[in-house]
């Protein structure tokens, strides 16, 4: 049923997932892991821009990050909570959660949790799974997640993408099968004609006309009464990155297309709608958020 709430009285949740153009899924073929530490790294000072832009907007955010970034920029993590921003854990090395096994992901969301809250000084309560990889083929995820110490995931997109979406996932947060208390809160889609539509961020907000994105937003603000869930890469706002050969065309493509105005773009939806990190906008471990489904089925 449609309301009537006011779209810019809702408070979004903006948030970025900390990896470096080098640890992107779209580009695993050209960089392997191993070779990580000899590329240049441009996290740092894209982080930093994005700093900049959500401190002219008075923006707070949550910052999905990866355990290896943390470990070798540490300064940056405290820069991210120096500035009253939201630090939660993206695992430690960008890898999908369904190419793991329980115990790989265990020992892999437990070692980032432990370096991202020994470097922050806060206690790390949000994660978000590589690639959107969590989903039906890996219902141990939750639970781990719950019993290592966090409360809430946002890790999936309830799209259908050639390498990660789950359609049929709810819209709006819920308790997944498994979990007592943790609370999966998805990525925005808007539904029409039967289907969800991606209004949340990524590749998608790069692709479209900004008028267009922010109209979905908006959109599902006002019809599902609802804040959205927004997400944006530091490596989106950075044209001047490498760009290897022996790259696909549809990775090169989704990769690299319009960074150039990525960040103009950032700059206006952090100004035209209200954004505030993951946990207040939906009240993690408060009433609000106890109410949700109990499992994905209910």
């Amino acid at each position: 049923m449609a309301t009537a709430r006011d779209p810019h009285v809702i408070v979004n949740a903006m948030s970025v997932d900390v990896e470096d153009y080098f640890q992107v899924q779209a580009l695993s073929g050209v960089y392997d892991a191993s070779a990580w530490d000899a590329c240049e790294s441009r996290v740092e000072r894209n982080t930093d821009h994005i700093l900049e832009i959500f401190a002219d907007a008075g923006v707070k955010a949550t910052f999905f990050t990866l355990g290896w970034i943390a470990e070798r920029y540490p300064s940056l993590i405290r820069r991210i909570a120096d500035g009253g921003h939201e630090v939660a854990s993206h695992g430690y090395r960008h890898a999908r959660v369904d190419s793991q096994s329980p115990e790989a992901f265990r020992d892999d969301v437990r070692r980032a949790r432990a370096i991202l809250q020994d470097t922050s000084g806060e206690r790390v309560a949000g994660y978000r799974a590589a690639t959107f990889s969590v989903g039906p083929a890996t219902p141990w995820a939750w639970r781990i997640l719950e019993e290592e110490g966090y409360d809430y995931s946002s890790s999936i997109y309830p799209v259908r993408r050639d390498f990660y979406g789950s359609p049929d996932a709810p819209r709006e947060p819920y308790r997944p099968p498994g979990a007592q208390h943790l609370v999966e809160i998805p990525i925005s889609t808007v539904k029409l004609f039967g289907r969800n539509w991606p209004s949340g961020g990524g590749g998608y907000f790069r692709a479209l006309p900004y008028h267009l994105s922010r109209a979905a937003i908006e959109r599902g603000n006002r019809v599902d009464g609802a804040p959205a869930v927004f997400y944006i890469h530091p490596w989106e706002v950075d044209p001047g990155q490498p760009r290897p050969r022996g790259v696909p065309l549809k990775s090169r493509v989704r990769h690299y297309l319009n960074l150039s105005r990525t960040s103009g773009r950032l700059k206006r939806l952090s100004r035209d709608l209200r954004w505030d990190r993951m946990d207040r906008a939906f009240c993690v471990g408060a009433g609000a958020i106890a109410r949700v489904p109990a499992s994905a089925n209910d």
